[in-house]
């Protein structure tokens, strides 16, 4: 039976409950029924921790004391993208877009100071953009298959770095203990402290420690010498 904190393994798709519009799903085949096939995108099951908001919360709720396999789940607007509110309809001068050779015209999404919105007017020198997310005031309804719980800690590390889009090149995990290798550079000193801190208190580690490609290489070479050295103390002594 599945509770909070822990990881499940499902397919989900996700469809308006009015229309039947599929917004959202894992399932190649379903995007490709309903024309939303992104090519960009790895069709597969995906791995979330059950209570961390990695689906809407209105699934996440629904989902748990169930045991694996497939529901009909349906989401109130208030427990998916919430409700429209007038607080995120801005009104912007016109000029501003201008200033980016940008032509607003409705309907066109905008990214305005990190926020994404979508154009809802052009009168004159204003243009009111809409910041509430597209799905808000909708009710869902989701086709869900949980195909099992999770144990293994590496598939739960795993699968978090992939939710919080960190860019890892392996994992080892021996004795409860995570080697992270990076493929990037080390970020700084509080994002390392805050994806430790996720990753012992949810995949159960004890410790999680984040290194660098090049780290590991020099670590390899310099073992690699240690044990040619070794060698070589080894057969002088036997002369």
């Amino acid at each position: 039976m599945i509770k909070k904190g822990d990881f499940i393994e499902l397919d989900y798709t996700g469809r308006l409950k009015d229309d039947k519009i599929v917004f959202d799903t894992t399932v190649e085949q379903v995007a490709k029924d309903n024309k939303i096939l992104n090519p960009k995108y790895k069709y597969a099951p995906v791995i979330v921790c059950i209570g961390e908001k990695h689906l809407v919360a209105g699934l996440d709720d629904a989902l748990v004391g169930k045991n694996p396999g497939k529901y009909t789940i349906e989401v109130k607007a208030e427990h998916a993208f919430g409700k429209k509110t007038a607080e995120l309809l801005k009104l912007i001068p016109k000029r501003l877009f201008s200033k980016d050779e940008v032509q607003p015209f409705v309907g066109l999404e905008v990214n305005v100071d990190g926020s994404l919105g979508i154009v809802r007017s052009v009168s004159g020198g204003r243009v009111i953009v809409d910041f509430n997310h597209p799905l808000a005031s909708k009710d869902l309804v989701y086709d869900v298959e949980v195909k099992r719980i999770v144990i293994d800690p590496l598939e739960k590390t795993r699968a978090l770095l992939e939710l919080m889009a960190v860019p890892f090149d392996n994992i080892d995990i021996v004795d409860n203990k995570a080697e992270v290798t990076l493929k990037t550079a080390l970020p700084p000193k509080e994002i390392i402290k805050g994806l430790s801190e996720s990753l012992t208190k949810l995949a159960g580690l004890k410790h999680v420690e984040f290194k660098t490609k090049q780290e590991v290489k020099k670590e390899l070479k310099e073992e690699i010498k240690k044990e040619k050295a070794e060698e070589k103390k080894a057969e002088e002594k036997k002369e």
